[in-house]
């Protein structure tokens, strides 16, 4: 399997703006396995028209849960029980961008977390982490706890206003390459997507077992 697990360190934090990018540049299918949250639209509605994917290329979410909430309490408010074995990679081609919900320990069930699920894929992760104050904890952490289970992790991805010194913490604490920064950005397109130049190869990072 070769692609990317695209996790945050937080929620809002530009986990479905990074994985519209990813797309665009590896002309990849997306998949967004745990949806909670369904207002104004869905992740992968989001993705499909950033990207201008095709439908074929946009797996459907197993679990659609209505309220914007960790996917443990959203899929109790729905009366759902989650079921980590029905979350399995579709059988396919090419690359893929799976995107996480919330960070890495956000509950899905009672014993098994969103890293849980990035284990059981098996694919490079990329950690979106926001290039604000704060982000030097929360980056470091993730970085730990995704170390920690023997993960690969491929980089990780900034969002937000330039940042130089947070930037060079979490590259130096973090023994970590950034692979690009992603500004706050007024419009948001294909094109503009395009124009953001990562700084390593992508192709081959999708490839990483670190």
């Amino acid at each position: 399997m070769h692609g990317f697990f695209v996790t945050g360190t937080d929620t809002d934090v530009g986990k479905t703006l990074v994985s519209a990018w990813l797309v665009t540049h590896l002309d990849a299918s997306y998949w967004k396995p745990i949806q909670a949250g369904t207002e104004p639209t869905t992740d992968s509605a989001t993705v499909q028209a950033l990207a201008e994917l095709p439908v074929e290329r946009v797996w459907p979410e197993v679990y659609l849960l209505p309220d914007p909430l960790a996917p443990h309490e959203a899929a109790r408010r729905a009366g759902i029980a989650l079921d980590m074995a029905k979350l399995h990679m579709p059988e396919h081609q090419g690359l893929v961008v799976v995107e996480g919900a919330g960070g890495l320990m956000v509950p899905i069930t009672d014993k098994a977390y969103m890293i849980d699920l990035a284990a059981d894929l098996d694919l490079p992760i990329i950690l979106v982490a926001r290039s604000t104050l704060g982000t030097i904890n929360h980056t470091l952490l993730s970085i730990e706890a995704i170390r920690r289970r023997g993960l690969p992790l491929a980089g990780v991805v900034m969002s937000g206003p330039e940042t130089p010194h947070n930037r060079a913490a979490i590259e130096r604490y973090g023994q970590i390459e950034i692979i690009a920064e992603i500004p706050w950005l007024e419009t948001i397109n294909r094109s503009v997507l395009k124009s953001i130049q990562p700084e390593f190869d992508l192709m081959k990072l999708a490839t990483v077992r670190l």
